[in-house]
């Protein structure tokens, strides 16, 4: 679970301007983030098909705004999957 200040840490560090939550990028990076620590709890509770579910609607959201990303910016696009070690 993402704490107040992992989560803003995490909006700091991708932020396009000051104040910026809703940037496709912060989204892209908390996504990310959520989806590690989520990945983490079903390897210890692999029966947990909620989180399972969950898991895979984070992930389909995330691929939809790399996508929408991708189409707008391919630079941009380069540059989000590197910093966050995506491998696409």
């Amino acid at each position: 679970m993402l704490t107040k200040e992992d989560k803003g840490s995490i909006i700091g560090d991708f932020e396009v301007h000051e104040g910026d939550t809703g940037s496709p990028e912060v989204q892209i990076a908390l996504l990310t983030r959520r989806v590690n620590d989520l990945t983490e709890h079903l390897k210890a509770h692999p029966k947990d098909h909620s989180s399972r579910r969950g898991l895979l609607k984070m992930v389909g959201t995330r691929s939809a705004l790399l996508r929408y990303v991708r189409n707008r910016d391919p630079k941009r696009y380069q540059t989000i999957i590197a910093r966050l070690g995506l491998r696409k």
